[in-house]
């Protein structure tokens, strides 16, 4: 296949110590619905670039937590207009080099900047000083910046994955040093610049590259946390490089989120189908928190399957990211496009039912991207890997259950917990809701439609370690400090 650079293309390059670093090669982005196009470069940073940027950081953070809270802030609102005033242009290119349609990348920007004004409305509240006097004295609890941080960022939500990180990092006192997913590196590079020029050299630094890259910023005794959002395998090798040093760290994983449908579930209630169906196929199913798998009550599983099909075939229109007609782009990589397409292939040799959705809006560019159309799948098994493995693609299994104790086995025998959704008479929803393991449920929506970042989000199990968003996610790039002053220095149970 013959490729060629768009005459947009861009090259980022290595930001370290405020300043671009260029590598001896680069790396080529191409454009997931024409793979003959590339839309721009990246470069192969090397191990001892990764490195120089840790200990750019280290020396950065030095000076940078020392700074008030008010400094902090004004800084990151300052960022936050730029990242605004440039948001066309973002968008532009994240969708061309992740395929998202213009739409989906807009509210990608949406959720990031929300949570960055959340941050500077919240940092000060959240790391205040916290003073209580009591019989034995005094006690002063503090939110103490931790350090250098590691963040590796993912390619389905790059800008926002690396914004919740990058915003509490920064805010409670610490540097960072980012790496962009090669998948899709170059939209999430640009805003980490944007950000990286309101603050001092080397507090944000990024770098790009492979394994040996990844392997410095897990290992590197001068990183104290590492933030991670991807995959539980690759995290599980994050967790033994890091064992050495006993970092800190908030591990985002995989997760396998299961929508629930009570039997007081109105299937002819359009909203709500609307609302699934969006829940399954938003950014082509390639969302950590969608609803991958779906039980819905035996009572009303046919009609529910009927009305489905007919609300995915209104709203799904597969095409060009960006005709505004576009709901549903390309899967953002061949091997991606290949997983998925296995396991459709693995559900119809077990006997499974695949259902096409959706409308083809152009069939050469189709075939030419890494386009799947969106497919139902029907009368499989409850533990066939198209259920029990998370797809992160456009392609959802929908099973039948008979009672409520069933179906919350069914969800809870997943080595995953990140999100769920329960469908049906919000005090009933509620009563499943409390008993499942999950780290949120969302009752009558599901996926980014349900997202508050108020609150603190993350796994049960293996879908992760800690939280982000609300409070906690500011205060997991600190370490509370303790200073305890006492009034009594002889207690009544020492002996003389």
């Amino acid at each position: 296949m013959t490729t060629q650079a768009s005459p947009e293309a861009i090259t980022v390059e290595a930001l370290i110590n405020g300043q671009n670093v260029k590598s001896l090669s680069q790396s080529a982005k191409e454009n997931p619905a024409n793979p003959t196009e590339i839309v721009g470069y990246f470069p192969d940073t090397t191990q001892e670039q990764a490195v120089e940027a840790i200990e750019a950081a280290a020396v950065a953070f030095k000076t940078w937590k020392k700074t008030s809270i008010e400094e902090r802030v004004a800084s990151m609102r300052k960022a936050i207009e730029k990242i605004r005033a440039a948001e066309n242009e973002i968008v532009n290119l994240l969708s061309r080099e992740h395929g998202k349609p213009l739409y989906d990348a807009h509210g990608e920007i949406y959720v990031a900047l929300m949570w960055m004004e959340f941050t500077c409305n919240e940092a000060a509240a959240a790391l205040q000083e916290q003073v209580t006097e009591h019989d034995h004295g005094k006690t002063i609890l503090s939110y103490d910046p931790i350090g250098v941080v590691s963040a590796i960022s993912p390619w389905n939500y790059p800008i926002a994955l690396s914004t919740i990180k990058i915003a509490p990092a920064l805010l409670a006192g610490n540097a960072i040093v980012l790496k962009p997913s090669p998948y899709a590196p170059l939209a999430a590079a640009k805003v980490a610049e944007i950000i990286a020029s309101e603050f001092p050299a080397g507090v944000i630094n990024v770098v790009h590259g492979g394994a040996d890259v990844g392997v410095e910023l897990t290992t590197n005794p001068k990183v104290t946390k590492i933030a991670f959002t991807g995959g539980t395998e690759t995290a599980k090798h994050i967790i033994k490089a890091a064992s050495d040093t006993i970092k800190d760290m908030t591990l985002e994983l995989g997760g396998n989120d299961a929508a629930i449908f009570l039997e007081s579930f109105d299937v002819n209630d359009e909203r709500a189908m609307r609302r699934i169906v969006v829940s399954n196929f938003l950014t082509t199913g390639q969302i950590c928190m969608i609803a991958k798998r779906v039980y819905v009550h035996r009572s009303i599983y046919d009609a529910f399957v009927d009305k489905y099909i007919e609300a995915a075939n209104r709203w799904i229109r597969i095409g060009d990211p960006f005709d505004p007609k576009t709901t549903v782009g390309p899967v953002n990589n061949l091997k991606q496009k290949e997983y998925v397409s296995s396991l459709v292939e693995d559900a119809k040799q077990r006997g499974a039912k695949v259902t096409p959705l959706g409308t083809i809006l152009d069939q050469k560019l189709f075939d030419q991207g890494y386009y799947l159309q969106p497919t139902l799948v029907t009368g499989c098994d409850a533990h066939d890997p198209i259920v029990v493995e998370e797809q992160f693609g456009p392609t959802v299994p929908i099973l039948p259950f008979d009672d409520e104790d069933q179906v919350i086995t069914l969800h809870n025998e997943s080595i995953y917990g990140l999100t769920s959704s329960v469908w049906g008479a919000e005090k009933e929803a509620i009563a499943v809701a409390r008993q499942l393991e999950a780290g949120t449920t969302m009752i009558n929506t599901a996926a980014v439609q349900g997202l508050d970042v108020r609150f603190p989000f993350g796994g049960f199990k293996q879908s992760g370690i800690g939280r982000e968003y609300g409070t906690e996610g500011i205060r997991t790039y600190t370490e509370p400090h303790v200073i305890n002053v006492p009034n009594m220095l002889d207690l009544p149970y020492i002996p003389e």
